[in-house]
């Protein structure tokens, strides 16, 4: 008699032929890769048990990955539709690629980013999720108050401690926001650096990833970068966020950011200009299962692009050992520049 798992499936091992050590098939691992099409975890773990128990089924002890993958796809077919099985067979495709994935999403303060970020994470398996704010935390140890004071604050109040004398007619919101993120800009660059270095797929969100301000344009042969804004358009809705995140971290009282509800409004919408003016694709954060989709497909979709325009696999250059390298600047560098400009434009 086979011997079951406790819910009357068999518990003989299935193995994975060509990988190494000869791997057994898992259903975490499988339901894993599935959430990537954009299905929900009790889905994706219902197919990934149908999978299995059509390779019990065929009375085989080994299957290779190439079989794994097409019956994996047609019990998708069969569970989800056609659109889901496509989407697993293009994230296949991508997850071959040997170049890292960076995924940068900036919004509001309030919009749900790392909401968005922790359950893309999980979704895609990606464990290096950062904050702008832990960035910018780290930077105060870098730069002192007085050359950076902008730094010392939160994104929607910046324009307290706006150094340069703000112009007539120009929101000192925005001028204050912009200054700092400008400076942490500088830190989410230095970490992007990092990833590509260790060849880690990173997930960075803050207010601080702003369209112009974090440039990737020079990235995209080394990594495959996805770029978004989300935000909530819905005002109520918005306001409602705040409550729900006072609940879950009691140093954040949902008055300190409704006490500056304009601002958040005001730089939510600076940031969405700018996603506009940089093609830089926009989010609407409505229902999170359907925000979660949408930007699954985002990055499926940019990755595709990037897998099919026939780049070198590494992305990376070959080095002239004839050519002297260039200085490249660190972080504490480029940090420290943009507070002497900062320090002359107030003077």
């Amino acid at each position: 008699m086979t011997p079951t798992d406790g819910h009357g499936h068999a518990s003989r091992a299935i193995i994975i032929s060509d990988r190494e050590h000869g791997l057994p098939y898992s259903k975490g691992l499988m339901a894993g890769a599935i959430m990537t099409a954009g299905l929900s975890p009790a889905r994706a773990y219902h197919v990934a048990q149908t999978i299995e128990d059509r390779l019990l089924e065929t009375g085989r002890d080994a299957v290779s990955t190439g079989e794994l993958r097409r019956l994996a796809t047609d019990v998708l077919r069969d569970e989800a539709g056609e659109r889901y099985a496509e989407a697993y067979m293009k994230w296949q495709a991508v997850a071959d690629l040997d170049r890292p994935l960076i995924i940068l999403i900036g919004g509001g303060t309030g919009v749900g980013k790392s909401t968005i970020a922790t359950q893309l994470g999980a979704r895609l398996g990606i464990v290096r999720i950062i904050s702008t704010d832990a960035i910018r935390e780290v930077m105060k140890g870098v730069v002192s108050r007085r050359f950076m004071p902008a730094l010392y604050t939160s994104s929607f109040n910046a324009d307290e401690m706006v150094r340069a004398k703000i112009p007539a007619g120009e929101d000192p919101v925005l001028a204050g926001f912009r200054e700092q993120a400008a400076a942490v800009a500088v830190g989410v660059r230095a970490l992007v650096e990092r990833a590509l270095t260790e060849g880690t797929d990173v997930i960075i969100e803050g207010a601080h990833i702003v369209p112009g301000f974090v440039t990737t344009d020079d990235l995209r042969s080394r990594a495959v970068v996805v770029q978004l804004a989300v935000t909530v358009d819905d005002e109520d809705l918005h306001r409602s966020h705040f409550s729900v995140r006072s609940h879950q971290a009691r140093s954040r009282p949902q008055h300190r950011y409704l006490d500056h509800f304009d601002s958040i409004r005001r730089i939510q919408k600076f940031i969405r200009s700018q996603a506009l003016a940089h093609s830089v694709p926009i989010v609407s954060n409505y229902n999170l299962d359907a925000t979660i989709a949408s930007v699954i497909e985002l990055v499926t979709t940019t990755a595709t692009k990037a897998a099919s325009a026939g780049r070198r696999p590494s992305g990376r250059k070959p080095v002239d050992p004839a050519v002297a390298p260039r200085h490249v600047p660190d972080a504490t560098e480029r940090l420290r520049a943009v507070a002497r400009s900062s320090e002359e434009d107030a003077s």
